[in-house]
């Protein structure tokens, strides 16, 4: 069995015709991923479509299981802070 290494979070985004068309979002996370040294700790994944394109785009922090719906560029940095950057 060989030795994987997991990431301690993960922000999980919808890929869906309607979410996938938001892709400021993912490079937002991305790069701020970056920015804070934490490419070992946090990863972004892409997930097949919600189901909740009315609400686009979605995406989800995890481990707390924060799903969220209609997230603007706007709001990504006191999300990142609050969900990633919180107890580091």
């Amino acid at each position: 069995m060989s030795h994987i290494t997991f990431p301690e979070k993960t922000i999980l985004i919808c890929d869906g015709s309607k979410c996938g068309k938001h892709k400021e979002l993912r490079k937002f996370f991305k790069e701020s991923i970056k920015d804070h040294g934490l490419k070992d700790k946090v990863e972004i994944v892409k997930i097949e479509c919600t189901d909740r394109c009315k609400h686009a785009p979605i995406l989800c922090f995890q481990p707390q299981n924060q799903w969220l719906s209609e997230v603007t560029v706007w709001q990504a940095d006191a999300l990142f802070k609050k969900f990633i950057l919180d107890n580091e």
